[in-house]
Order: C-alpha cells, then structure tokens, then sequence
C-alpha cells in the first residue's frame, strides 16, 4: 500500500474511492505527567508527548486496513491530527483519500 501527503502519485493515473480513516486513544502515566510538568519548570524537550510515534503508526495501521476494506492501491493526501480527550489523554487521527490505480 502506497501511502503519501501529495494529492497525485507519479505515473499514475487515480480513481477516487473514499475518504479513509484510522485512531487511536493515548494516555501518558500519572507518574510521568508529573516528571513532565516539573520539565516545563526547568525547561527542555518533554520526550514522553514529543515521541508519539507508536499512537502514530497505529493511526496509520488502522487507516490502511480501513483503504485494504476498498481494495484500494494507495492512499493520498494523508493528514494527522490530534485533539484532547481528557487530562492525560489525546486522540491521534490519521486520515486521507482511498484511490485506485487506472489503466491509462
């Protein structure tokens, strides 16, 4: 599966198929949050929210296997976001545009 954040795919002609999506939900411990916040005081990179790579990868998984349902080729112009649910805990969306390969 192709995934990219460009609208086209070179070489390639597209068909769109559907919007395609895939989250997850993170939280951070209670011990951590309170390492992190004794960071923001004496300041410095608070590795534990910066390196969300793994909330990431599981938003794209679960996008993939949402464009494999359509039997799609690839998905474009892919987008996170991200937003909070509650104290301690956020939502990583990962969302983009199902499309097909075309015989030219």
């Amino acid at each position: 599966m192709i995934v990219v954040n460009t609208d086209f795919i070179s070489g390639k002609k597209l068909q769109t198929l559907s919007l395609v999506r895939g989250s997850t939900v993170h939280s951070k411990n209670l011990g951590r949050d309170i390492l992190s916040s004794l960071k923001t005081i004496v300041g410095g990179e608070i590795v534990d929210y910066t390196n969300m790579n793994e909330a990431r990868a599981i938003a794209t998984q679960r996008m993939v296997e949402d464009a494999q349902k359509l039997d799609a080729d690839a998905v474009i112009n892919v987008r996170y976001a991200s937003s909070a649910i509650m104290q301690g805990a956020a939502e990583i969306i990962a969302y983009g545009t199902a499309v097909k390969f075309v015989e030219e």
